[in-house]
């Protein structure tokens, strides 16, 4: 039978499930609302939906290179706690997803969470999340994915426990600088890979606070201006890539930029995951907790 988009936002508002879940359950229901909230809360779905808005900060990093080093795909796949992110059901879901990424095209997590999971034949990625939701106990979410493709180059990865991924386009070089790079940015974390490429608000920002701590100092002008250039110069250096120095460099003078230049190779793009870097995470305190009940009880 046919089911009306008014229906399915009914259903969505009362559940908070997503679109195509809603439109599933009235179809296997035959257009009875109650019943299919009656089955969404039977098979976790609605619980899952009630959890959707706890924040998500804990989780792992999936990431997959496929053999020759042509296609890549990386997926932050995030739970509320370190323990759940642990757990043996939710490090399963991870790996199929990771794998179900691999093997598509999708172009983002939207589009992923609509594919069938890597191992079944009919459930999606976000049904199975929803499953495991219900079964952890926690918010579960794909939080987001990024895809390489390197018709010229070949793909490294490097994969730092779970928490912090890598893929890095190398064009010319071997595989040991290939994974020695990725480290490089796992473990420094450059905002980019130039000077030319550093974001035009970034380098205004900066130069705008060793300004200012430059005429603090009370030097003449134009020594504050050798003083900004010197401050914006070490400043490139220290947040780009080529502007580093190597980490497994012992003298520390061996540039990343020089270590490239020697192996004739050349970094043509990367992407770095780190597990809930950029979510606000909550900090209430348990006595907070208390006194919001209490409150909500009166």
């Amino acid at each position: 039978m046919a089911i009306s988009a008014l229906l399915v936002k009914e259903l969505r508002e009362r559940t908070g499930a997503g679109m195509m879940e809603c439109k599933r359950a009235l179809l296997e229901t035959d257009g009875d609302i109650e019943a299919a909230i009656e089955a969404m809360r039977k098979s976790g779905r609605a619980k899952a939906a009630k959890k959707a808005g706890r924040i998500a900060a804990d989780g792992v990093v999936e990431l997959r290179v496929a053999d020759g080093g042509g296609r890549g795909v990386m997926v932050e796949i995030n739970s509320e706690t370190d323990f759940v992110a642990k757990d043996e059901s939710f490090r399963g879901f991870a790996t199929a997803v990771g794998e179900t990424a691999l093997a598509s095209d999708a172009a983002d997590v939207a589009a992923l969470a609509e594919l069938p999971l890597a191992g079944t034949v009919q459930t999606t990625v976000n049904v199975a999340r929803e499953a495991l939701i219900a079964k952890v106990g926690e918010n579960v979410q794909l939080r987001r994915m990024v895809r390489f493709d390197a018709p010229a180059g070949v793909l490294y990865s490097y994969l730092h426990g779970v928490r912090i991924g890598v893929i890095l386009d190398l064009l010319g070089g071997d595989e040991a600088l290939g994974r020695d790079i990725a480290m490089q940015i796992a473990a420094t974390n450059p905002l980019c890979i130039s000077a030319e490429d550093l974001p035009a608000d970034a380098v205004a920002k900066e130069r705008e606070i060793f300004r200012a701590q430059a005429l603090e100092s009370g030097k003449p002008p134009e020594i504050v201006d050798k003083m900004i250039g010197g401050r914006m110069r070490k400043f490139a250096e220290e947040v780009t890539l080529l502007g580093q120095a190597f980490v497994k460099d012992p003298s520390g003078k061996l540039k990343v930029e020089q270590l490239l230049r020697q192996a004739g190779a050349k970094v043509a793009a990367y992407a770095r995951f780190e597990v809930g870097e950029g979510i606000e995470k909550r900090s209430d305190s348990f006595a907070e907790e208390v006194q919001a009940q209490a409150k909500q009880a009166q």
